[in-house]
């Protein structure tokens, strides 16, 4: 309907101001009255949905079957105790996944895109959610749209509507235009609609739909709810737990048929394959790793990285090349004017505001940045308002007297911006960019006394003082002019002058690059500035060394994939790049075998962030565009933020590596107690409540806490992981089955000697319980500390280890220290010969852990 109606008309019905927009108060009360301007989002899990969620598992169903086996058989406090620890793993599930869900919720909240608007005739920066209805917006490129909008004011508009109509090419747009009849979506070029992006120029347009009543919105709304993305290792886990499964049943198969073929008695053998079953599957292992994923990306917010998509927490962990932009992530992006050349004079912080008038006009009217309110724009063209500014020169002032009526926005490729505006009866326009493009355009030069053809012995000062400035790592941009002209143009120029900007390094930058190379990852700098400027940045740094190499983006057109491939290893330092060079600098490393991370802010550079294997960007002074392609957002556009995060993505994967290792070699001990003592025809040493008790406290509970160990001292002095490697490669599987041995054949030794000393089986398989939850607690200190000696380990440092411990160890003690307990688990409390004893053989993990470490040890010393 908005796309027939003139932009005047759309006004008046929307009852808005094309000039001054809505007020404050009226923006609130529309929002209050249709909503935040947000879409359906996917529904929550309910608790009830994770209370079924967490029944609705293998492990369940089998102790439903040992249920209902123990109230067939008369044994009604076992069946009961049994629905009992049903429940409480319920309820531990349940708090665990709530849990992990409200982190992510959260996370999902730090997301949230802002807009441009026009409120009360001021210029804002709003959440996009609190639009409303009549709101004037403002577009430039990179930006999202954030609503549905009836465009009011085009110039070279472009919009990329690919997420609505499927179309890849851009749009253009017109405010001008009047639809006639109903045209489809594409055909629209008056409006703008919520969620396509805008990839060149700039535009106002007016709000007229918001939240599900936008385009996009009613598709939301059709949209079946979409199944939460699975990382790699997740998949891999699933998997397992089949493998498992299958395990399971036919362990328990050939339970059943050495039972029978021993006689055992029917009740005893059921129960006994039940328990097999039960130690076999592990249960929490999907949970685990889902629930440790999400607390290491809540971890990684509170250090300023945003993870858009789970899989990228795995591959942070491999990464072998970090290529980063030079501006805002490496250096502070407080550009600062420093220097000014202007008629063969240079001026160094400040100048002749007489002499350099010209070109201080060009700097405030040629910029989209505004610093009257609040600092909004690119940090270059803030830079130039600052710098007028103490000139005495405002752009709220000079546009009265110069309104722009025309420009070619800024574009990556050409370098160059160019704004026309009115001068009385005639015009004037500003041109400003990178000098090796503009010098060539300019016929003219700006001097005291007047203007004149320039030279080629002008040219020559000017590149010469350009080369001067960057050879002192500045920024240099150049300035120029016409007169006279009906549309902007970019040839036959007056030159005005040049200036010189610095963006000083952070200060951490060159500690975490220094820590990157310790890590065995490449650091690579991808700048726009000259390579003299790159080199100098580079090598202050501490990432550009002796026999590294600096290419262009010259001289990487001039070169073929298969030379770039050939010398790509050397090259620290990429100038003079555009964006469009980023997805071959990208491809030529993963050629090369290695995980590339890619940070990028603008439009242009969504390609090469997709291409990259971690695309990261910038949170701060992002668009929305790169934020939409990348796997980690940066909120506070640091490089140091990259190196903390790869840090934290290796420790998550260790400590799941931890877990899991943990877990299975916990329920190896378990099977290969029961699966032995069957096959010796002993009669078991553990009843299904023993085991379902150790899963659930003993088990659990530690694999969760070593799931959150803080990062190794170490953990950025190793080279990457190979993403190919496997979650058990190193000796993982050794570990699960040499310590579930251990851990069975310290249980079955207990168990046998007490029964044969003291022939009560009761005390038996209480020593038995004992020992095989004790000896698993200590196995998870030995995890815990995996490089390193146990009583050199840092385990004070995880406290929810040390209380599952605690808690493990006071759990077994109220089993056989309450009567009603005890009875129900049918222990007894053992003398304290025994559970010397029992502490004796449950410390057997621990050490094993020390002499394997103290082997490791002596071997790395007599390699050096």
């Amino acid at each position: 309907m908005y796309s027939k109606l003139s932009a005047i008309d759309t006004a008046k019905r929307l009852n808005s101001d094309l000039a001054h927009g809505l007020t404050s108060e009226s923006a609130q009360a529309r929002v209050a009255e249709s909503g935040a301007n947000s879409l359906q989002e996917q529904k929550s899990v309910s608790l009830f949905q994770s209370i079924l969620h967490q029944l609705n598992e293998p492990m369940i169903y089998i102790l439903a079957v040992a249920a209902v086996i123990s109230a067939a058989f008369g044994e009604w406090v076992d069946s009961l105790v049994i629905l009992a620890i049903v429940v409480l793993n319920a309820v531990i599930g349940t708090v665990q996944e709530q849990k992990a869900e409200h982190s992510l919720e959260a996370l999902r909240k730090l997301t949230v895109t802002h807009c441009i608007v026009i409120r009360d005739g001021v210029q804002l920066e709003i959440s996009a959610e609190e639009l409303a209805v009549g709101d004037i917006v403002l577009l430039d490129a990179g930006r999202s749209v954030p609503a549905d909008l009836r465009l009011i004011e085009t110039s070279d508009l472009q919009i990329n509507e690919s997420a609505l109509t499927g179309e890849s090419v851009p749009v253009e747009k017109d405010a001008s235009f009047l639809a006639e009849g109903d045209l489809p979506l594409g055909d629209r070029k008056n409006m703008a609609f919520q969620g396509t992006i805008v990839t060149a120029g700039r535009a106002r347009g007016i709000v007229i739909a918001t939240g599900i009543s936008t385009e996009v919105g009613r598709i939301a709304a059709m949209m079946n709810e979409q199944e939460t993305e699975k990382t790699p290792l997740q998949k891999k886990l699933v998997w397992l737990s089949k493998v498992l499964g299958i395990f399971a049943v036919s362990a328990c198969a050939l339970i059943l048929l050495i039972g029978f073929l021993h006689r055992l008695p029917t009740m005893d053998l059921l129960l006994t394959a039940v328990s097999l079953a039960v130690a076999v599957i592990p249960e929490g292992l999907t949970a685990i790793v889902t629930i440790v994923l999400a607390l290491g990306v809540t971890r990684m917010v509170q250090k300023h990285a945003i993870v858009r998509r789970l899989p990228a927490v795995e591959a942070l962990g491999s990464v072998t090349v970090i290529c980063t932009d030079k501006t805002g992530t490496l250096t502070q992006n407080r550009m600062t004017v420093v220097s000014s050349y202007i008629d063969g004079t240079l001026f160094e912080n400040g100048g002749d505001t007489d002499v350099l008038r010209p070109m201080l006009h060009n700097m405030v009217l040629c910029n989209d940045a505004t610093v009257s309110d609040s600092r909004i724009g690119d940090p270059t063209e803030l830079a130039l308002l600052e710098f007028a500014k103490k000139h005495g020169i405002t752009k709220e002032t000079l546009e009265k007297s110069f309104p722009r009526v025309g420009e070619i926005p800024f574009d990556s490729i050409r370098k160059t911006m160019t704004t026309l505006h009115a001068a009385g009866d005639s015009t004037v326009s500003y041109t400003k960019g990178a000098v090796d493009v503009l010098l060539p355009n300019c016929s003219h030069i700006w001097t005291r006394d007047g203007i004149r053809t320039m030279t080629d012995e002008d040219r020559a000062t000017i590149d010469a003082q350009a080369l001067s400035m960057s050879n002192n790592a500045l920024r240099v941009l150049a300035y120029a002019m016409r007169a006279g002209d009906a549309t902007p143009r970019e040839q036959y120029m007056v030159f005005l002058g040049l200036t010189g900007m610095i963006d000083p390094p952070r200060t951490e930058v060159s500690d975490s690059i220094r820590m990157c190379h310790e890590a065995g990852i490449k650091v690579v700098m991808i700048t726009g500035d000259h390579k003299i400027t790159a080199a100098a940045i580079g090598e202050e740094l501490g990432l550009f060394r002796k026999d590294d190499r600096v290419l262009s983006g010259v001289e990487l057109d001039a070169l073929s994939d298969e030379e770039l491939y050939e010398i790509i290893e050397d090259v620290t330092v990429f100038a003079r790049v555009d964006p469009r060079h980023k997805v071959r600098i990208v491809n030529a490393f993963k050629a090369r075998g290695h995980v590339v991370s890619m940070t990028g802010d603008g439009v242009n550079d969504a390609p090469s962030l997709k291409a990259a294997d971690i695309g990261v960007a910038m949170g701060q002074g992002g668009t929305d565009a790169a934020k939409e392609a990348s796997d980690i957002v940066l909120t506070d556009d640091r490089f140091d933020t990259i190196a903390h995060a790869v840090s934290e993505g290796r420790t998550i994967f260790t400590n799941i590596r931890k877990a899991i290792v943990f877990l299975l070699a916990s329920n190896m001990g378990e099977l290969f107690t029961v699966l032995i003592a069957v096959l010796l025809n002993w009669q078991s040493p553990l009843l299904p409540l023993h085991i379902l008790w150790i899963n659930l406290l003993t088990d659990s509970l530690p694999a969760l806490a070593l799931g959150i160990d803080k990062a190794d001292a170490d953990v950025m002095q190793h080279p990457p992981r190979s993403p190919k490697e496997s979650l058990f490669a190193n000796g993982g599987w050794g570990l699960v089955g040499g310590y579930g041995i251990l851990i069975a054949v310290i249980t079955l030794i207990a168990y046998q000697t007490v029964l044969v000393s003291t022939n009560d089986l009761l005390l038996a398989r209480t020593c038995a319980f004992l020992t095989l939850a004790l000896s698993q607690l200590f196995h998870s200190l030995g995890i815990h500390a995996h490089n390193s000696s146990v009583f050199q380990s840092d385990i004070h440092k995880n406290k929810t280890l040390l209380l599952a411990f605690l808690f493990g160890v006071v759990s077994l003690a109220l089993v056989i220290l309450i009567p009603p307990l005890s009875l129900v688990f049918d222990t007894v409390l053992p003398s304290g010969a025994h559970l010397l004893f029992i502490f004796a053989l449950s410390l057997a993990p621990v050490l094993v852990h020390e002499l394997v470490y103290l082997i490791k040890k002596a071997a790395l010393k007599v390699q050096k």
